[in-house]
C-alpha cells in the first residue's frame, strides 16, 4: 500500500490548492497514507482535509536553509516506510527532507539542478500547466500523463460546528444574522489589494441593509480592519488578529459571502462552500482561480494586467481603483 510525503507549499492559498492533489491521490490509491511536511501555521488547515493523515512540521523559518535541522528530520522518517515523495516546491533545499528519508521514488519539477535529489524529475511545461492547481495535480499522475484528461477535484475543507459556536460567543457575534466577510488583505503586495476605502464603503453599504460584517484576517492586517470599521458600527466587526486559522475556516463557512483580494483567505473561502466575489489586479484569476463554482471574479482586464508587480508599475492602479463598490453590492443584495 502506498506511503507518500508530500513536501508542502508555504502559503495558504496555495496549501489550500493542495488539496486537490491529495484527493487525486486518494483517488487513484485507494487506502494510501499521505503525510504532509509543512510549516507549523498550515497544521489547522491540513487537519480539516481528511485526505490527510498528519503535517509533520519543519521548524524553520520562510527561506531558510537549515541543512542541518532537514537532516535530522530526514533521518527520523526513514522508519516510516514511505513509498513515494511529492516535492510541490521547485527549490533545492525542498527535496532535502525524502533525500534524507531514502524515500526510493522522489517526483517533482526540475529546477535549481536537484537532480541528485529527485529520481522522478518533470519538466514544467508553464503553457499546458497553467494554472498552480495544475502544476500540483500533475505531480500525481504518471510521468506521460495528459492533464487535459484529467478532472480536477476542487478543495473542500471540513467545517467544525462547535468550534464555530465557540467562536462566535467568545467574539459576540450574532448567530441569526447573515454574515459577509471582507479579507482586505493580501501577502504579495498593494497591487492586489482593492482599496480600504472601498472596502470600508461597502461595509456600511451592506451594514445598512442588514448584515453583520466580519473583517477577517491575520495580526498584520488589524489597521486595515481598523480603518474598515472606522466608523464605530455595532454590526462591523474587526477580527483581524482576534482569531486562529481554524476559526477562520469555520466563519468562512457560516458566512454567506465572501469579499476578497486575491489572496490566501480566498482559497479558503472557495474551500468551505462560500459565495466567493474575488478581486484582481496585478494577478489574474486564470492562474490562481477561487477553486469553486460558487464564485464572482472582478477583474477588469486593463491593456497594462496583468501585470504580476507588488505595485502598480504605472502609479494609477487602475486596475483595482476602477472596480467601484456598486458591483459587488449589486450580487450581494440582487
Amino acid at each position: 500500500m502506498e506511503k507518500i510525503l508530500v513536501v508542502g507549499p508555504s502559503w495558504v492559498g496555495d496549501m489550500v490548492m493542495a488539496q486537490s492533489l491529495f484527493k487525486l491521490l486518494r483517488q487513484r490509491h485507494p487506502g494510501c497514507t499521505i503525510d504532509v511536511l509543512a510549516p507549523a501555521w498550515s497544521l489547522p488547515i491540513l487537519e480539516r482535509m481528511p485526505e490527510v493523515r498528519q503535517g509533520i512540521v519543519l521548524s524553520l523559518g520562510h527561506g531558510v536553509f537549515g541543512i542541518k535541522e532537514r537532516y535530522r528530520l530526514g533521518v527520523s522518517l526513514r522508519g516510516e516506510g514511505y513509498t513515494r515523495a511529492i516535492v510541490l516546491p521547485r527549490s533545492w533545499k525542498s527535496a532535502l527532507v525524502p533525500f534524507f528519508a531514502n524515500i526510493p521514488l522522489r517526483t517533482g519539477f526540475l529546477g535549481e539542478q536537484r537532480y541528485g535529489l529527485l529520481n522522478d524529475r518533470r519538466k514544467l511545461d508553464k503553457k499546458r500547466l497553467n494554472q498552480t492547481v495544475k502544476r500540483f495535480v500533475a505531480l500525481g499522475l504518471e510521468p506521460q500523463e495528459a492533464i487535459e484528461a484529467v478532472t480536477l477535484e476542487n478543495p473542500g475543507l471540513q467545517a467544525d460546528a462547535a468550534n464555530l459556536q465557540r467562536v462566535m460567543q467568545q467574539l459576540a457575534l450574532a448567530a441569526d444574522k447573515p454574515a459577509v466577510a471582507l479579507m482586505p488583505g493580501a501577502e504579495y503586495g498593494p497591487a492586489k489589494q482593492w482599496p480600504l476605502a472601498n472596502f470600508r464603503q461597502l461595509a456600511e453599504a451592506l451594514a445598512a441593509k442588514g448584515f453583520q460584517i466580519w473583517v477577517l484576517g491575520g495580526p498584520k492586517d488589524q489597521p486595515a480592519g481598523a480603518e474598515i470599521c472606522a466608523g464605530n458600527h455595532p454590526h462591523i466587526h474587526n477580527l483581524c488578529g482576534k482569531t486562529q486559522l481554524a476559526d477562520v475556516v469555520d466563519l468562512l463557512h457560516h458566512a454567506q459571502h465572501a469579499v476578497t483580494n486575491d489572496s490566501g483567505l480566498m482559497h479558503v473561502a472557495a474551500a468551505v462552500g462560500t459565495k466567493v466575489h474575488a478581486i484582481y489586479g496585478s494577478s489574474s484569476p486564470e492562474f490562481t482561480p477561487p477553486l469553486t463554482a460558487n464564485k464572482h471574479i472582478h477583474w477588469l482586464q486593463l491593456e497594462c494586467s496583468p501585470c504580476f508587480k507588488r505595485t502598480c508599475p504605472l502609479g494609477h492602479l487602475d486596475c483595482l481603483n476602477k472596480i467601484t463598490v456598486d458591483i459587488p453590492m449589486r450580487e450581494i443584495v440582487g
